[in-house]
């Protein structure tokens, strides 16, 4: 939980200075690109996050790999401070944190659909537009299937869970029948 805190408030005071600057989705492009080189080379984020080399000799691999990537000096400071604060192991968290900062910036919010088949461009857009209309926000969807549903679609935005699958309908049936209410 601590981490998660540490993760929000580092992409927070980011996310003021690229509304700041007007460069917020440059910096999410550059932290992504950050993590991930971390993610596909291993040794190299074993290199600099490992205590058992010496400090001055991480930060300057780290100084080495920022300018290679040539990213901007407001990223490379970012980074650099994450660094000397013991904090270069929380980026994922902070990239995820500040993702979400940017979205919300641009009026964007992400949500998941799960359908029991894979449905139609159309069917998808629809859902996507109806999903805008409710949030007033511009909405990215992500799909995919799962056949455990035996049919219907089950949609996740945020902490909100919309659920019309016929598994679902089929419970909450159940349900009503064992209370003796009326269908």
């Amino acid at each position: 939980m601590r981490s998660s805190a540490i993760a929000r408030r580092y992409a927070k005071a980011l996310i003021l200075i690229g509304r700041e600057d007007g460069r917020a989705d440059q910096y999410r492009e550059e932290l992504e690109a950050f993590v991930g080189l971390l993610e596909k080379e291993k040794s190299l984020a074993q290199a600099i996050s490992n205590p058992l080399y010496n400090a001055k000799n991480r930060r300057n691999v780290l100084q080495a790999v920022l300018e290679r990537l040539g990213l901007s000096r407001v990223i490379n400071s970012f980074l650099l401070l994450l660094f000397d604060k013991g904090r270069l192991g929380s980026v994922q968290d902070i990239t995820a944190f500040y993702n979400r900062l940017a979205d919300e910036l641009k009026g964007v919010v992400r949500a998941d659909l799960v359908s029991a088949i894979r449905l139609s461009d159309e069917t998808f857009e629809r859902i996507r537009s109806a999903l805008s209309k409710m949030t007033g926000k511009q909405v990215v969807l992500e799909s995919r299937e799962d056949p455990g549903l035996i049919g219907g679609v089950v949609t996740r935005i945020g902490d909100l869970v919309l659920d019309g699958s016929i598994r679902t309908q089929l419970q909450n049936l159940r349900e009503s029948l064992r209370r003796g209410e009326g269908v």
